[in-house]
């Protein structure tokens, strides 16, 4: 009986020191998620503090895009843009410090995680060896003993309560180790997002500058003088009005056979844009047909500030890359991305300020090809998207009247093979 009470007490001790042991790890972890997830949401909060302020910023830029054409009112675009874009970059940075608590977080779950199943997984196999030790040696003491029958099998019972404890917390750890892989895949896609939003933050820096530049730029070409700024746009238009003419007489002689089994049913094609708001169909109407012909539009517009992230519609490959400004300044596309798609469409993405992927490059629905921007000839900051059947549109050198002695390369189609975004897009309550 000695031996059996000797072994209740050391049994009731080691469980002691297992908790004891185990108690500051949980405890100081509780802390440290506690600390970490206040830092989470307080982030979160920065975070929707700048998006009502961006929110401003475009309501503020969209009033002016409604305002006559002026340098004072252009200046100001820039102005409120460049305050939009920073406001652009505090919210990137948020998200990467909000990320980077995150992981921390994370490795400290996985780590505190890891710790336990170790100390658990070594205390657990102590008792079992010293209860199957013990329980033998009680059996055989009590039964040569004098002590009641009924408290040895009592005793004895106990044990097994133990062992069945000794058990649940086996299961317990199973489930633990199960957590444990969740949270390190977790950690992963979080530290994927880190890179990401870096990438991004690089990005926006690159346009701020670009902004500091074309105000100075703007100011350069106009002396600060309005009357200069108005000649400017005239000289911009009639060139553009040029360019325009000399591309679809171009186009007009280019023969293509439009085979309509090649191309794909509607819907295909995903937004461009994470916020939708369309300024400009596509082409005009004609017995209730979207068509384009000349002196219409080959494309359509949607509102986008400078630096909102463009995105490919479908998985494809990038056919070309260009600078229209380079060659001949405010008349065409600007910065350009021409993608053929996999599924029989092709698309060019016009006026961006930033292009992110090079000729050949394979992209997947979704990614990140370019920022939206003002270059090319515009009214205003938009993104230009049109599309083609796939193989009726490749990137062509056109001599340039409006820039006499200056060639303008870009995407070129037969005019019968440009398509109506609309009808490859998601349902959009258009309007005519």
């Amino acid at each position: 009986m000695k031996l059996y009470h000797a072994y209740k007490k050391q049994f009731n001790f080691f469980l002691l020191v297992i908790i004891l042991v185990l108690m500051p790890i949980v405890f100081s972890y509780a802390q440290t998620a506690t600390e970490l997830n206040s830092k989470i949401d307080q982030k979160s909060k920065d975070i929707a503090a700048l998006e009502q302020e961006i929110k401003q910023y475009q309501s503020q830029l969209d009033d002016l895009g409604k305002q006559k054409s002026s340098l004072n009112g252009s200046l100001k675009e820039l102005d409120i843009t460049r305050k939009k874009l920073i406001a652009d970059i505090s919210v990137t940075q948020n998200k990467i410090d909000q990320t980077n608590y995150k992981i921390e977080d994370l490795n400290s779950q996985i780590g505190n995680k890891e710790d336990i199943i170790s100390s658990d997984i070594v205390a657990i196999k102590d008792q079992i060896v010293k209860t199957n030790e013990l329980e033998l040696d009680s059996i055989v003491v009590n039964v040569l003993s004098e002590k009641n029958i009924s408290d040895a099998w009592n005793d004895i019972d106990n044990m097994a309560t133990v062992r069945e404890k000794i058990r649940q917390k086996i299961v317990e750890l199973k489930q633990i180790k199960g957590e444990l892989e969740d949270t390190r895949k977790e950690t992963t896609d979080a530290r994927n997002q880190l890179v990401s939003l870096k990438n991004e933050l690089a990005d926006q820096k690159k346009i701020v500058d670009q902004n500091t530049n074309d105000k100075k730029k703007l100011l350069a070409q106009t002396k600060n003088n309005e009357a200069n700024y108005q000649k400017l746009l005239k000289d911009r238009l009639a060139k553009k009005d040029a360019f325009e003419k000399d591309l679809r007489d171009y186009e007009s002689q280019l023969k293509f056979i439009l085979d309509p089994s090649k191309l794909p049913s509607s819907g295909v094609l995903s937004w461009p844009l994470d916020n939708i708001f369309i300024t400009q169909m596509f082409g005009k109407t004609e017995a209730g047909k979207r068509l384009y012909a000349n002196g219409t539009h080959n494309g359509m517009d949607f509102r986008a500030s400078v630096g909102t992230p463009v995105k490919a519609m479908a998985d494809g490959v990038v056919a070309g890359i260009g600078d229209t400004d380079v060659q001949c300044p405010g008349v065409s596309f600007g910065r350009f991305t021409l993608i053929k798609y996999d599924n029989g469409l092709a698309s060019t993405y016009g006026h961006l300020s930033l292009i992110k992927v090079a000729t050949g490059d394979r992209v997947s629905r979704g990614q990140i090809v370019g920022y939206s921007g003002n270059t090319g000839y515009y009214t205003g900051p938009h993104l230009h998207v049109s599309v083609y059947a796939r193989d009726a549109v490749n990137l062509k050198t056109l001599p340039s009247k409006s820039c006499p002695g200056h060639v303008l390369t870009q995407p070129i189609s037969a005019v019968n093979a440009y398509l109506d975004p609309a009808y490859y897009l998601p349902p959009y309550n258009y309007k005519n």
